[in-house]
């Protein structure tokens, strides 16, 4: 399957409140329906996806940055409702209204706290990272992410100085090592590898710090009001992939109201790339109605 990974047509950054810098990066038509990206762990703003189907849909595909990754500003004891704050604020500087939005891998506690505080008006889930920390998923994980779970909740500080360790040849090698073929049937096409590498080595190039401070976020316990959310939710899941939620997405979907889960046949973690149009396209139809 060949995708279309390209460069970035428009790339910038907003400054916030406060003056942080969030980096942004767009494709699509300028004038398109506004979709804001909240990407995977250690990924900058440069890897999009569904570049061929995007001008077709009218999409503006928005990438963002998160503190301390690619060229946003850290913002050292962040949380999830901060982001939230910097994607309204981003959307506000920007005139995009109330937007769309997706969140991918590590990047889904992130879009569904936008959701939850009511500053997108939909939103997809795709390969969606879980609260592993929910007890009810501790015997079925990996021994060592099991102790890295415990210790995000115990001591999130302790943490992060673990996840500050990793580099972007560390990210792509545990990837690559614990992927189905499916999944590496697109990471090693030469187009996404670039691309995909790209991304890591930016989102690394202020350090580890934006990376473990998202980490120690994601694997703790979220705090996210999930049963508040009041727009429309999308939860979308590869067969194959079991790596990013222990029940892929059935207790994530129970907890927020009206949600719908999509469990794709043959798909795996990639299906973001391999099924951008389908899950756009979903996107697309709750605009109307809001």
């Amino acid at each position: 399957m060949a995708l279309s990974v390209i460069e970035p047509v428009r790339i910038g950054t907003e400054q916030l409140p406060g003056g942080r810098l969030l980096g942004w990066a767009e494709w699509g038509p300028g004038d398109g329906v506004p979709v804001l990206f909240s990407p995977g762990a250690a990924t900058s703003r440069h890897l999009g996806f569904g570049a061929d189907v995007l001008d077709g849909l009218g999409v503006r595909l928005i990438s963002v940055d998160r503190p301390g990754l690619g060229v946003s500003s850290p913002a050292p004891g962040r949380t999830f409702g901060d982001f939230a704050d910097d994607v309204r604020a981003f959307a506000g500087l920007r005139d995009l209204g109330r937007p769309l939005m997706v969140g991918n891998s590590q990047g889904a506690p992130f879009a569904l706290a936008c959701a939850a505080a009511g500053a997108v008006r939909a939103l997809a889930v795709v390969s969606g990272a879980d609260e592993v920390a929910e007890p009810r998923f501790a015997n079925a994980l990996p021994e060592e992410l099991r102790r890295l779970v415990g210790l995000a909740v115990a001591d999130p500080a302790a943490a992060e100085q673990v996840f500050a360790g990793f580099t972007p040849q560390g990210m792509w090698d545990m990837v690559m090592s614990g992927s189905p073929g499916c999944d590496l049937d697109v990471y090693r096409q030469p187009a996404f590898a670039a691309a995909y590498r790209r991304a890591l080595d930016e989102a690394f190039a202020q350090g580890a710090a934006g990376y473990a401070r998202d980490t120690a976020l994601a694997m703790g316990r979220w705090g996210i009001g999930l049963s508040d959310i009041a727009v429309p939710v999308d939860l979308w899941y590869g067969e194959k992939d079991t790596g990013h939620s222990p029940d892929q997405g059935v207790r994530l979907a129970s907890l927020i109201p009206g949600a719908v889960r999509h469990l794709v046949p043959e798909a795996g973690g990639s299906l973001l790339w391999t099924h951008a149009e389908q899950v756009l396209s979903t996107l697309l139809g709750h605009a109307p109605a809001l």
